[in-house]
Formats: C-alpha cells, structure tokens, sequence
C-alpha cells in the first residue's frame, strides 16, 4: 500500500519564550523540522506532506534555500485546529487505498523503526497509534480531594498516529468537536477501533526549552 506522512507544524514559540515557532529553532545545528521530515524520508518510500500556517510558509521557504535543502515535500496551508490543519493535508491524498501516517513536527527524534511500525500495524489492524506507559505515579483531583489512579491503565500518547486512508477520509468529514485533540479522537468518534503501537521515550516533544536542551542531549548520544 502506498504511504503518506502528513507533518503537522502549526506551533508558535510561546512556551520556549522564542519569538521563532519551535519547529524552526535550531538542534544540533539545522531547524527541528528539517530532522522531522528527513526521519521519514529514510524511513520507507513515501510522500511527505507538510501542514504550516499561512504566515510561516515564506519563513519555510527561506530557511529552505539558506541550507540548500531540498528534501522532496508538498506544502499546504493550515487550517485554525489541528483537524483543520490534518483535514488540508489530506486533501493532497489521491490514493484511495494507502496508509497516512500523521506526525508532530517537533518530534525530531521519531525513529525509521518506530515508522515502520506504525506503516505495518496500520495495514493490520487500520490504526496504530504510538503510545508508552507511564513511569510517575498519578493522581485524580477533585473539588476537595485527590486520589491515586493505576497507572497501568493508561499510556501517553505520541505520534505517528498512522491510519488507513479510507478510514481517515470518513473520520474527518466529521464536524469539528473540542475534544478532537488528535487523530485517534477523531477516529474513534467515527466508530473505528483504536489499536495502540508501541512508542518510543526518545520520541519527545518539543514544548519548552528543557525538552530542546534533552534533544541536544539525545542527539548527540546518536551521532556517537
């Protein structure tokens, strides 16, 4: 089945208290997009698909011709949500029967093999949603108390959240909900089963600046 990675980089830089967007600031050297987009580039034969606001795309494009990079990618316009954003991407999908893999584009360090993975679980069982278990303990606050969960019974989770294309097409002509905070809710409010993978702790995303000092740190540890 043919693959499709649609990269979703709508963030500004708010929480890294960076006038750049994240997906832009530099790790190890080249913005944090260029990593995103490259992992899948190696990863299998696909295409790529990038989502980037209206007022970011000429930003992109700079950035572009000022590394001499020219990864092949298509680029679309972003829409107010992200299932507005990922609805646009998957306009550009004119493959009735193929796998679309969904990503953040501030999660650099996503592995070929956690891809893959994600490729091949997809074309099993229609979904394969990246997810890990939790290490910390957790605990439920009400209006007067709090309380200890099992954490067993819950995961964090990532992305690649990869799908396919019928199921997603179906999915997303849904009307927006609040609560559609990524694909899987997406998919799940249509009434496809959800089936989680197995994610990655390297596979961070980048929200503040001590999630971009861990990357460095990560990085580095790759390159020795």
């Amino acid at each position: 089945m043919k693959r499709y990675a649609i990269i979703v980089a709508g963030g500004s830089g708010s929480r890294m208290n960076s006038e750049i967007p994240k997906q832009f600031l530099l790790l190890a050297n080249k913005p944090v997009l260029f990593h995103t987009l490259e992992a899948f580039a190696a990863a299998a034969p696909l295409e790529l698909i990038l989502v980037l606001p209206e007022n970011q795309i000429s930003y992109w494009e700079r950035l572009r011709q000022d590394y001499n990079w020219h990864l092949p990618h298509q680029v679309v316009t972003g829409g107010d949500t992200r299932f507005h954003s990922v609805k646009k991407g998957l306009e550009l999908v004119s493959d009735p029967d193929s796998l679309i893999a969904v990503h953040d584009g501030v999660r650099p360090l996503v592995t070929a093999s956690l891809i893959n993975n994600c490729f091949e679980e997809a074309g099993l069982f229609g979904s394969a949603v990246a997810a890990v278990p939790l290490k910390d303990s957790i605990r439920a606050i009400g209006p007067t108390s709090n309380g200890p969960l099992d954490r067993e019974a819950f995961r964090l989770v990532q992305t690649p959240q990869a799908f396919r294309s019928e199921w997603m097409k179906k999915a997303f002509l849904a009307d927006y909900q609040p609560f559609f905070t990524d694909c899987a809710s997406v998919l799940e409010y249509a009434g496809f089963d959800i089936h989680l993978s197995k994610g990655d702790y390297k596979n961070l995303k980048i929200t503040t600046p001590e999630d971009l000092a861990l990357a460095e740190v990560l990085v580095g540890r790759s390159e020795v």
